[in-house]
């Protein structure tokens, strides 16, 4: 039985969740469809497009993304500080480059003077929006409507475009976050749509070498604006952003790579980037797990004590994942 959204994406559990999507019916979502013949490779930039212009209006990061021939990975980061900072007027201002609002909003932006109880009812909403625009559930929506209408204006057709619900997967810790960022980058090398991270597109690895390579005279590799930042690993007073070095992370996926496209099985180089040894992770596991993510765990990931924990949290009977579970320890 499917749990709710609650206890699948709780801000108090992390803040980091990976969630994807597939297209319901036999047309694809992007790529070249071989049963008619119809090219929708363009649906990929639609996607990507959507993803970046609603990270600017939510208090949502993107962390990672790929856009495949039939789905398509994101990984977010729910920026709670970031929504609570924002003013009544600035929530407002969000909610409407998406949404009508309704009359009393678009009164207060138009400075007019609002009775007390209008105000009160106002607050109210404002409340709820801030929420909303914090919220995944939302975050998935605009995205997905949006990608639906357009396809099915394309295709002359109705009806649904997308399953009815989006999958989701709490990141409890480190070990999870790297392991599903990883596995979402490297999705169209496992496909065989791409020989190496910088030459798959819409995906969020070919933004980041790009980016990076754009100053390569520069101490510390420039990073693209839309996606949330690399910051190096945990320290005081660190700023905002996924607790690894990005050249670590590159070096990484570079690495992972080149062992899920080996002709030798079991082929493991010894020079391992310094990340899976700061993380204490076993390079079989590792390898493995980036193969077979979504498959290997369901809706909480971390290491056994990350998971117990938050199980007890939330009052679960059954602590479901723990054999997948220490595989990445």
């Amino acid at each position: 039985m499917p749990r709710s959204r609650k206890s699948q994406i709780a801000l108090e559990a992390t803040p980091y969740y990976h969630c994807t999507s597939r297209c319901v019916r036999r047309a694809f979502l992007c790529g070249r469809d071989e049963h008619s013949g119809n090219d929708y490779e363009h649906r990929r930039g639609w996607i990507e497009q959507r993803m970046m212009a609603l990270a600017k209006v939510y208090a949502l990061d993107i962390c990672a993304y790929a856009v495949m021939s039939n789905h398509y990975h994101i990984v977010l980061h729910i920026n709670a500080e970031k929504a609570m900072a924002w003013s009544d007027t600035e929530v407002i201002q969000r909610w409407h480059t998406l949404y009508a609002g309704n009359f009393l909003s678009h009164e207060y932006l138009a400075g007019k003077d609002l009775y007390e109880e209008q105000l009160k009812v106002l607050s109210e909403l404002v409340t709820e929006w801030r929420e909303r625009l914090m919220s995944i559930s939302w975050f998935m929506r605009a995205l997905n409507e949006d990608i639906a209408r357009q396809a099915n204006a394309e295709d002359t057709c109705t009806g649904r475009f997308w399953e009815g619900r989006f999958k989701s997967q709490a990141l409890l810790d480190e070990t999870a976050l790297a392991t599903c960022l990883a596995y979402v980058d490297l999705n169209p090398i496992r496909a065989r749509m791409a020989d190496a991270p910088e030459t798959s597109d819409f995906t969020s690895v070919k933004e980041r070498v790009n980016t990076a390579r754009s100053e390569p005279e520069s101490p510390e590799p420039k990073q693209p604006k839309p996606l949330f930042p690399f910051v190096g690993y945990p320290r005081q007073d660190m700023p905002a952003g996924l607790p690894f070095r990005l050249q670590d992370y590159l070096e990484l996926v570079d690495w992972t790579g080149r062992q899920i496209r080996t002709d030798k099985r079991g082929s493991i180089d010894q020079n391992l980037p310094p990340i899976l040894e700061r993380l204490n992770i076993d390079t079989d596991h590792w390898i493995y797990n980036t193969q077979n993510f979504e498959s290997q765990f369901k809706g909480l990931v971390g290491t056994v004590l990350s998971i117990k924990s938050q199980c007890q949290r939330f009052g679960y009977q059954r602590t479901p994942g723990l054999a997948a579970a220490t595989q990445l320890a």
